[in-house]
């Protein structure tokens, strides 16, 4: 074979981007002028940037989700789902009948009888909605007319790990991506300074431990797993520059990183890199990007006062909520907010005021920011645990204490916002708060109803790992469309 007719087949390495040099530089043009653009985004439509669906299966109502997760089990018949029946029977045995042999936990399940606690907590009904609440949530309460509440919630899994692993990535097994992760998988971002996963961890708060796989990009590239941004001078890990390192200098090195990368591909065909890379560039651009969003100088005093006085205390869950608001604005995908120590086995009334003080106003100030920005019509917003809490008391009850054990077969959440009817209530459990006897919504078809806000078929966005298609609902899980507005 000739030199040219070997060439006319096959062009080395140096020859192909010696002959596609300006295209190359057009794409580099183009991405300076509109960076979006240039990858293949669709900013306004919601399309966003690396979305391996690139564009939603069909109109999405949401832009962006919210998520305020209450680890440890926010008790709901304390806070949101009023049973004056409990109170009229407070003291006697669970009756068998309700109980149904439940499954219990190690902590409760050697007690010689159940006796029923009503809450020591009043309940009232308000807004236009006529939404039963408790005292300890009185500024939720304010709100509650934006609120889409779901009173039958249930989940197979008993234990904290597993639950919480459950609601978060669809497996009570570790090791699935986490809500977050498929959603960038699905639909890439809108933003191409900041991540499209973004967590934040209330600080010193004791409690069922949080681990990262809960934000963890499971068996996806590593690039779609959250980022936790934290409070104090570094908010993201290995972000910043070491001394004596400028900003030139970082380029110069991420450049030649870049370019070992693409050999190493060129050798292995690894697509792990491609995320390596990726990573790195955009830990670039946080340098800019994460000082100006934490930065709250900007923010009005009237609105510190709308969060509370810890919304001026970085890390602590008021400001996590107001610094959730900032990230919306900055489109965001979407964003985890964790606040432990929920886990009311014992001592209950005093646990839960300090937890319904240390949330009630700042969750409440959030729908109230949202919606006064315009936000609230394309922002959901979650708020809830990963199970319920018995109706019985486990431990001592006494009239003025009691403790509550782990609850799979029932539980609140509330959402509000993108797509779901404001003023709502939906599933109702007996009068004993302790079985679904109503419209039941599992997990799974809270997942589905999640995705299906964002414009996703759950059934159609998934990932072949190891021989099998993996879907974050799993084999099963339905739209709750009752809830739609």
């Amino acid at each position: 074979m000739s030199n040219c007719n070997h060439h006319s087949g096959h062009l080395t390495r140096r020859e192909f981007f010696s002959t596609t040099g300006m295209g190359f530089g057009g794409l580099a043009l183009g991405a300076l002028l509109n960076p979006a653009s240039s990858l293949g985004a669709t900013i306004e439509g919601n399309g966003g940037s690396g979305g391996i669906l690139g564009q939603p299966h069909f109109a999405p109502r949401a832009k962006r989700v919210i998520f305020l997760h209450q680890s440890g089990a926010p008790s709901q018949l304390d806070l949101f789902d009023h049973k004056p029946l409990l109170n009229t029977m407070n003291g006697e045995d669970l009756p068998p009948s309700v109980r149904g042999g439940q499954r219990l936990t190690g902590m409760s399940a050697g007690q010689s009888n159940f006796p029923l606690a009503g809450s020591i907590f009043g309940f009232k009904q308000y807004g236009e909605s006529a939404t039963w609440m408790s005292e300890l949530m009185p500024h939720t309460a304010k709100v509650v007319d934006d609120l889409c509440f779901i009173r039958s919630m249930h989940t197979e899994a008993i234990n904290h790990d597993p639950a919480i692993t459950f609601i978060q990535t669809g497996s009570q097994l570790a090791g699935r991506p986490s809500i977050g992760s498929w959603l960038h998988y699905g639909l890439g971002s809108n933003n191409e300074n900041l991540p499209a996963f973004i967590v934040l961890v209330t600080k010193n708060k004791g409690g069922q431990p949080l681990y990262a796989r809960l934000w963890g990009n499971g068996f996806l590239e590593s690039r779609f797993q959250g980022v936790q941004f934290r409070a104090g001078k570094d908010p993201v890990l290995f972000l910043n520059n070491p001394d004596g390192f400028d900003t030139q200098d970082r380029r110069k090195m991420l450049d030649y990183l870049k370019s070992l990368h693409e050999l190493e591909m060129e050798t292995t065909g690894d697509a792990s890199l491609r995320s390596r890379i990726a990573q790195y560039e955009m830990a670039y651009r946080m340098q800019t990007s994460v000082p100006e969003v934490l930065d709250l100088s900007d923010e009005p005093d009237y609105i510190f006062d709308m969060y509370g006085p810890d919304s001026r205390d970085p890390g602590s869950f008021a400001a996590n909520c107001l610094l959730a608001r900032r990230l919306a604005e900055k489109d965001v995908r979407f964003i985890q907010l964790y606040h432990q120590g929920w886990d009311q086995h014992l001592n209950l009334p005093g646990g839960i005021r300090q937890q319904s003080l240390e949330t009630d106003q700042a969750s409440a100030a959030l729908i109230t920011d949202l919606k006064q920005r315009g936000l609230l019509n394309d922002t959901l917003v979650i708020w809830g645990g990963e199970f319920g809490r018995t109706a019985y008391s486990q431990g001592k009850l006494t009239i003025d204490n009691y403790g509550r054990d782990h609850h799979p077969r029932c539980f609140t959440i509330w959402m509000a916002g993108a797509g779901v009817k404001a003023g709502f209530s939906y599933g109702e459990t007996d009068d004993f708060g302790y079985n679904v006897v109503a419209d039941p919504v599992h997990v799974h078809d809270f997942q589905a109803t999640l995705m299906h806000l964002l414009g996703i078929d759950h059934e159609r966005l998934t990932f072949k790992h190891q021989g099998r298609r993996f879907r974050l609902t799993d084999v099963h899980g339905h739209v709750v469309r009752e809830i739609l507005s």
